[in-house]
């Protein structure tokens, strides 16, 4: 596994830095100021600020748990994804290979 990330202090603590030496877990950081780095995950961050975080008050964490599971199964279930050409991921990743090659190609 490996992740990739900002160096904010919220990922450069001393309890991140012995999580992932315990885990075994790569970690990349992306140059400051570089957002476009790490392009897939800013754009998913922004979403779901946008769609879920902004819209909804969180009096408790099982709330706020419930509500984000919620938008998370309409995000990969239900929600056309344009970068996929149309389906959601759940869809597109069950398709055969040579389907998900095919609309790649288009």
């Amino acid at each position: 596994m490996h992740v990739v990330s900002d160096n904010g202090t919220e990922l450069t603590s001393n309890a991140m830095l012995k999580w992932q030496e315990d885990c075994q877990v790569g970690w990349h950081y992306i140059a400051p100021g570089k957002p476009m780095q790490n392009g897939l995950v800013e754009s998913f961050n922004g979403r779901m600020r946008e769609e879920c975080l902004n819209e909804h008050l969180f009096p408790s964490l099982r709330h706020a748990c419930r509500m984000i599971a919620a938008w998370r199964a309409d995000y990969n279930h239900h929600r056309p994804h344009s970068s996929l050409a149309g389906p959601p991921p759940h869809e597109y990743v069950n398709r055969s290979k040579e389907d998900q090659n095919l609309h790649r190609a288009n």
